[in-house]
C-alpha cells in the first residue's frame, strides 16, 4: 500500500513521518501541507516527493495518513474517500458533528477503510488491558484523569491554534473515552460537566451497561501532575490500566497494521471513522452542556438537568 502522509507539524515530524517509513508493510509515498516549505523540507528527510497540490498526491497513493488540525482534516479526509483512498485519521476526527458525519459518509459510500490513531488502544499493555476489561462484567463505575502539560511546559504543542481554542476536551478526551467506551459501554447521558482551573474539565457520564464514569481533563497541569491513569471498580474488584513501555510510532505502525487488514478484508476495525464520529457527538454533547452550564452560572439562573447524547442515524 502506498501511504501519502498530509501534514509537516510536530506530530507528522515526530510519530507519522518515521512510522511511515519505517513500516515494512507500506511504502512511503509522499508529503502534502499547508506550507510548500514545511512539506518540501520533511519529504527531503526521508527522501520521498513534495506535493504542492492535494489532489496530485491523491492520484499517486492508495491510501492517505492525516496529521493535521481536525476542521482541516475532516475536509481533506472526505476529499481522499471520494477519490476512493483509505484513511488513515488522528484524533478527534472533527470538531464538529457534521463535518464527522460527512467523513463517515464518504468512506461508506467509497468502500475505503478507516483507522482513527488513538494512542493508547494501539500500545500494546494498554491495549490488552481493555480487551480483558471488556471481557469482564459488573463493572460499576470508573475514574479517568487524562491530565497534559502542553500549556505549561516547553511541548511543541503548545502553540498549537486548535487546542487553545477546544483545550482538552478535544484533545485528550478522545483518549479518555477511547478506554471507556469498549469496557463500559456507550454514553448514554452526559450526567454533568463542569470546568475547572484553566482550560480543565470534569465530566460524568451515565454508560449502557449502568456503570458511570467520572473524567478529568487538562492540558494545562502541572508538569509533576501530568499523566493519564483508568482505574475501575465492579464485581471483579479494582483494574488500573498499565503504562505502556513503548512510544507512539510502535503504536502508530499497529494502527497502520489495522488499516492494511480492514482494507484488505472489507471488515472495519472498531476505532474507524464510525467510532471518531460517537466520540465527537459525546464531545459536542459535552461542550453545549459546558456552555450552557457556563451561562446559566454567570446569569445567576438555575443548572440544568442531564445532556441525553444524541445517536447517529443508520
Amino acid at each position: 500500500m502506498r501511504i501519502g502522509l498530509l501534514g509537516t507539524g510536530p506530530w507528522a515530524r515526530a510519530a507519522y513521518a518515521p512510522a511511515l517509513f519505517g513500516h515494512p508493510g507500506v511504502e512511503f509515498a509522499g508529503v502534502w501541507g499547508r506550507r510548500a516549505e514545511a512539506a518540501t523540507a520533511l519529504a527531503g528527510e526521508y527522501a520521498v516527493p513534495a506535493y504542492g497540490d492535494v489532489d496530485a498526491l491523491l492520484a499517486e497513493v492508495d491510501a492517505v495518513a492525516v496529521a493535521l488540525p481536525p476542521s482541516v482534516q475532516a475536509e481533506l479526509a472526505v476529499r481522499a474517500a471520494r477519490a476512493g483512498r483509505h484513511l488513515l485519521l488522528d484524533k478527534p476526527l472533527a470538531v464538529s458533528v457534521a463535518q464527522g458525519r460527512a467523513v463517515v459518509a464518504a468512506a461508506e459510500r467509497a468502500g475505503v477503510a478507516s483507522v482513527v490513531f488513538l494512542t493508547t488502544r494501539f500500545q500494546k499493555e494498554p491495549e490488552a488491558w481493555i480487551e480483558e476489561q471488556a471481557a469482564t462484567a459488573g463493572w460499576f463505575t470508573a475514574r479517568a484523569q487524562w491530565l497534559g502539560s502542553v500549556f505549561t511546559s516547553d511541548s511543541p504543542f503548545a502553540g498549537s491554534p486548535w487546542r487553545r481554542e477546544k483545550g482538552a476536551l478535544w484533545d485528550v478526551g478522545p483518549h479518555a473515552l477511547s478506554v471507556l467506551l469498549p469496557v463500559l459501554g456507550d454514553v448514554r447521558q452526559v450526567v454533568s460537566a463542569a470546568h475547572g482551573p484553566a482550560d480543565t474539565v470534569h465530566l460524568v457520564l451515565d454508560h449502557a451497561t449502568g456503570a458511570s464514569s467520572t473524567l478529568t481533563l487538562s492540558l494545562t497541569a502541572p508538569p509533576a501532575a501530568a499523566g493519564a491513569d483508568v482505574e475501575l471498580r465492579g464485581e471483579a474488584g479494582v483494574a488500573l490500566m498499565p503504562g505502556s513501555s513503548e512510544g507512539a510510532v510502535p503504536a502508530l505502525c499497529r494502527a497502520v497494521d489495522t488499516l492494511l487488514t480492514a482494507a484488505r478484508t472489507g471488515r472495519p476495525h472498531a476505532c474507524d471513522a464510525a467510532f471518531g464520529l460517537r466520540v465527537t457527538e459525546i464531545l459536542a454533547t459535552a461542550q453545549a452542556r459546558l456552555t450552557a452550564d457556563g451561562e446559566e452560572c454567570l446569569s445567576g439562573g438555575p443548572g440544568r438537568g442531564k445532556a441525553t447524547v444524541p445517536r447517529r442515524r443508520g
